[in-house]
Order: C-alpha cells, then sequence, then structure tokens
C-alpha cells in the first residue's frame, strides 16, 4: 500500500528548508502522520529572516516569483494573505561601462528581441552584432546547450556579458557559458528550437505573453520578509499535528525495520524505512528526502549507489549577502529597486538591492532608516569569500561609492554567508534529474525534493515538494512534468 494510501501511515521528511515544510503541510492535509527531521538548529534553509538597526529584513532570499501559483498559494494557506506585498518599484538598473543605466525591457532573460531593447547598455558594436542574427544559418541546440555560448553564436558576446551573465548570475551565482539553457531558461530554449533566428523566437514569447495578459505584479514579497513564510509553514505543520525536531542529524537511512509499537494491528508491524536520527531510531512508511545533493547523497550512499553517485556530483555556488542600514538624512540613492554587476566590469560585488525603496514595509518600519544589500561571490570565486566580514563590508562601500556615490557611515552592518548556498545547473543538468529520479523510483516510498532539481526559486522548490507528495501516492505526473519542463525561477521579462 502506498504511503498516502492510509490515514495511519507515517512519513518522514528529512530537511526543514522551504521544501521539506512544503512537503511536510501537504502530507499533512491529506492524512499522514508526520515528522520533520532538520540538521541545523532552525527551520527555513535559504529564507532568513533578521533584524538591522531595528528594521526587520531578509538575510537570505527576499522575493518570490508571483507568477507561479505555489509559493503565493501556500502563504495564503498559512495565514500571511494580509502580509503579501509587491515590490513597491521595479525599476531597476545595471551598472556598466562605467555608468547606472536604465535596465532594458522587452528581453527573455536579457535575451531581446530587437537590438533596439538593449539600446544604451551595449555599444554600438554589439547592437549591430544583434541584428546579423537573422542572417545566420539555424543552430541545432540538441539535447541541451549553455546559455551564454549559444546566445554569444547568435547575438555576440556583448549581449551575455554585459545583460544575460548578471541576470542569470542574480539567480545561479553561477556562470552563464556553464549555465543549462534547457533548465534555467527553458521558455526560451523550446523557442529556439522551433524559430529559426532567436530574436524570432524572443518575439514569439513575448507575443504568447502579451496574448495571456497576465496581470498582477511578477514578484511577491511578504511584509517582515519572505523569511518568515517558513515559519509560518512550519507553525501550521505543528498545529496540524506535525512534529518538527531542529537540531536533528540523519546519520542512517535504510530500507526495512520494525514500527514503533502500537502501530497497525498486533502490536507491530513491518515498515519500508528505518531513520537514525540524533539518538532516535525512526520507522516509516516513507521518506522524502528535502536535503542538498551532498547531504542527500551521504543518506543514499547504501540503498542507491547510483542516484548517490549522481548527486554527489552536483556543484554548487557560495555568495555571502552584506547587508547595510543608514541615516535617511546622511544618503541620497538613484531611484528604482537597486542595480544589477556584469562580471565583465570587474567589481566586486554583482548586485545591490535598495530594499528599503524595494519593499515599502521595510520604509514603514523606520522611515529615518535606509536600508541596502549587496552580494558578492560567483561560482568559482572563492578568494572574495575567504575575507572577513569587514572586508566584505569594506568593498561593499566602495563599489556603492563608485556605483551612487553613497560615502556615509553606516548605522550598522550584517554579513550573511551562504557556503554552498545554490546549486548549479550546467549543460546536461535535466538528464541528471531525470537520472536520479528513475533510481529513486526503485525504491518504494521514497521521493526527492529541493532546489537542485527542477529550479532554485521559492516557488519552484514548492512544486518539487508537492511532486514528491504525489509521487509517494503514486502519481508520477508532476514529476515527469517537472522533470521535463523544469520551472524558470527568474521574470524574464517578456511581457514588461
Amino acid at each position: 500500500m502506498s504511503a498516502t494510501g492510509t490515514r495511519t501511515g507515517h512519513v518522514v521528511v528529512i530537511g526543514a528548508g522551504v521544501a521539506g515544510l512544503a512537503a511536510a503541510h501537504r502530507l499533512l492535509g491529506r492524512g499522514m502522520r508526520v515528522t520533520v527531521l532538520e540538521a541545523s538548529g532552525r527551520v527555513g534553509g535559504k529564507l532568513l529572516p533578521g533584524e538591522i538597526a531595528g528594521v526587520r529584513v531578509d538575510l537570505g532570499a527576499e522575493s518570490m516569483l508571483a507568477r507561479r501559483p505555489e509559493a503565493v498559494a501556500l502563504a495564503r494557506e498559512v495565514g500571511l494573505a494580509e502580509r503579501l506585498q509587491p515590490p513597491a518599484t521595479a525599476t531597476a538598473s545595471i551598472w556598466t561601462r562605467g555608468a547606472l543605466r536604465p535596465m532594458p525591457k522587452g528581453h527573455v532573460m536579457g535575451v531581446p528581441g530587437t537590438a533596439a531593447a538593449l539600446s544604451g547598455v551595449l555599444s554600438d558594436e554589439g547592437l549591430a552584432r544583434i541584428e546579423r542574427d537573422a542572417d545566420l544559418p539555424r543552430t541545432e541546440l540538441g539535447d541541451d546547450v549553455a546559455v551564454g555560448e549559444y546566445v554569444a553564436a547568435r547575438l555576440g558576446r556583448e549581449v551575455v556579458d554585459r545583460l544575460v551573465e548578471p541576470l542569470l548570475g542574480g539567480v545561479y551565482a553561477g556562470d552563464a557559458y556553464r549555465i543549462s539553457m534547457r533548465s534555467a531558461v527553458p521558455q526560451l530554449f523550446q523557442a529556439a528550437r522551433i524559430h529559426a533566428s532567436l530574436t524570432e523566437a524572443v518575439r514569439d514569447i513575448q507575443a504568447k505573453a502579451a496574448a495571456a495578459q497576465q496581470t498582477g505584479p511578477v514578484f511577491m514579497g511578504i511584509e517582515g520578509g519572505v523569511g518568515s513564510l517558513p515559519l509560518a509553514v512550519a507553525e501550521s505543520v505543528r498545529a496540524r499535528g506535525g512534529e518538527l525536531l531542529t537540531g536533528t542529524p540523519v546519520r542512517e537511512l535504510r530500507r526495512g525495520g520494525t514500527a514503533e509499537p502500537g502501530e497497525g494491528a498486533g502490536g507491530t508491524r513491518d515498515a519500508a524505512w528505518r531513520i537514525v536520527a540524533g539518538d532516535r531510531v525512526l520507522h516509516a512508511d516513507a521518506v522524502v528526502l528535502a536535503v542538498p545533493a551532498g547531504a542527500a547523497a551521504g543518506l543514499l550512499r547504501a540503498e542507491a549507489p547510483a542516484a548517490a553517485g549522481e548527486l554527489a556530483a552536483v556543484e554548487y555556488a557560495s555568495m555571502a549577502l552584506v547587508t547595510l542600514a543608514y541615516r535617511r538624512r546622511d544618503l541620497r540613492l538613484p531611484e528604482g529597486s537597486g542595480f544589477l554587476v556584469p562580471p565583465v566590469d570587474g567589481r566586486t560585488i554583482k548586485a545591490s538591492t535598495f530594499a528599503s525603496q524595494k519593499w515599502g514595509w521595510i520604509a514603514e518600519e523606520d522611515p529615518d532608516v535606509v536600508v541596502l544589500r549587496t552580494s558578492v561571490g560567483r561560482f568559482g570565486e572563492t578568494e572574495i569569500l575567504q575575507r572577513d566580514d569587514a572586508a566584505l563590508v569594506e568593498v561593499s562601500r566602495h563599489d556603492l561609492r563608485e556605483a551612487t556615490g553613497l560615502d556615509a557611515v553606516p548605522l550598522q552592518t550584517r554579513v550573511t554567508r551562504w557556503t554552498d548556498g545554490l546549486p548549479q545547473y550546467p549543460v546536461g543538468h535535466h538528464a541528471r534529474v531525470a537520472r536520479i529520479r528513475e533510481h529513486v523510483a526503485k525504491l518504494p516510498g521514497l521521493a526527492v525534493c529541493g532546489a537542485q532539481y527542477d529550479g532554485v526559486g521559492i516557488p519552484a522548490c514548492i512544486a518539487s515538494a508537492y511532486a514528491a507528495v504525489d509521487q509517494l501516492g503514486g502519481d508520477l505526473s508532476r514529476v515527469r512534468e517537472l522533470t521535463a519542463n523544469p520551472v524558470q525561477s527568474l521574470h524574464g521579462g517578456a511581457g514588461e
């Protein structure tokens, strides 16, 4: 009998990031008995609420794509409907070629439908190179291709280096010349397979987006920070009878065992899984594995060595967020929500968010305080993250001064390091995910979910969790859909 085929089934969820918590929440709604095990001392993973200069802020991810339903719907289900807020401004800039320039509109993840869309960001030579796309012969994509490699071949490297790279880097902290087009920008990959020219493919995406007449904000935040979402989900899990244990690392995951006395007729029964966590031994009908790839590989090595080998090969990027608070009277910022920085410009920071201008609730909490964030660190960049917190603050202040003229002394600063925080999606990622799921499917009562599979954004992680829950119930349709069509984790500007 499947784990979700009986109301008395016991499911253990390993990992209390947003994916694990979403899985637990969905399982409880289907009548399961649920235990969530988290190795660290808190829930939420890369969603982390904090405070600076008396103002609540996010110290991890700060927004969620609203054009996918999963994250906003879950927030509403756990009582956060009244706290959902779109950004106060959607205007952003790009700091390139020595100046802050308006972020172009009318592109898909930095790829334009016309050269004119990138006027002001690219050089005249770069714009002229885009025009050649229509005259080039079709480029065969094959089963997958790197975003940067394909776009550069069609439109020139300047498009990649000045716009595609910083946009993708903001999501994956990765290298556009390595990142899978099929997995990271699936809508563009599919359109490019149909059309002879890339700009024609982009215009087709834009036309379909216009015809769909999508309304409402592209992104959504939560008053107090999106870091409050996992806290609310965890509270709901506990309120519905779920057991949630932090500081409880799982040391062993094996098939088989005897369930706890009192379960089922006769006092004991066979269980599908035996989990050793801390000083406890648990028995479960099913397990949802919602931990990063390295931890998942370690737990699956005994029972699914092939899946473990694939997971162990997943690479991660590390990064740090520097949060700075200033007195409002001490600074004057450009308008908008912040800016991105192309690596080709040789700066240290890769982006800055003017948090008090982007999120109305931050400005309202203390009108006399202005909060900014910068991010540093990309895949393969290790030297910058070896510096101490004071040095990261100093390089952030230096780049902010160069970009905006901001020379004030901050009231307070905070550095949050996300070591191995972002899984990389290189060419062939989709095939690796399919192989992992194929190996896992051979073990009844086991499902996997999280950022390393179908998309790194919050809605993608939740969609992954729901697919895992469905899989335990024998419904593989969501898993197949996600594996075939990963969730794009950043809106590409097609309808803007």
